[in-house]
């Protein structure tokens, strides 16, 4: 299982990576000023932060319980991705309605919209960053 160094790299790099991503895009397909994107990102990717951890560590240690590994099938990746995103899809929505003084159907568009992006960019995401810092499990099974 990930060490907590490991998984506050990871919470931190995926929010990094992800705002520099998403903040001009969703500004050019919402027609929303960078600068009121950025904060709507900013705040959503700390609270993001923090689900990253928590869920992150919860899941894996589910995985543990049931399957004996941390080693996420294709299957597992999509439904551990679509879950994290439902779950903060339910925090951030009156966030969003809130500042960018929209109403809730237009903020559960545009968070529907953002939820999408960062569930394809989560599946890539952690795809590469198992490959790149793979655990020592994976490997011994692999050998086996």
């Amino acid at each position: 299982m990930r060490t907590t160094r490991d998984r506050i790299r990871h919470a931190i790099s995926f929010e990094i990576i992800g705002l520099a991503i998403f903040t001009p895009l969703a500004s050019f397909v919402f027609g929303i000023p960078v600068e009121h994107v950025g904060v709507v990102g900013v705040v959503s990717a700390t609270i993001a932060t923090g689900w990253n951890y928590v869920y992150n560590l919860g899941f894996d240690h589910l995985m543990q319980k049931f399957y004996g590994s941390t080693r996420k099938t294709v299957a597992l990746r999509v439904a551990h991705a679509a879950l994290f995103e439902l779950g903060l899809l339910m925090v951030l929505l009156p966030f969003i309605a809130w500042y960018l003084g929209v109403t809730i159907w237009h903020a559960l568009v545009m968070d529907i919209a953002f939820a999408l992006f960062y569930l394809v960019y989560a599946f890539f995401f952690n795809l590469a960053y198992d490959r790149i810092f793979p655990l020592p499990e994976w490997q011994k099974k692999a050998e086996a």
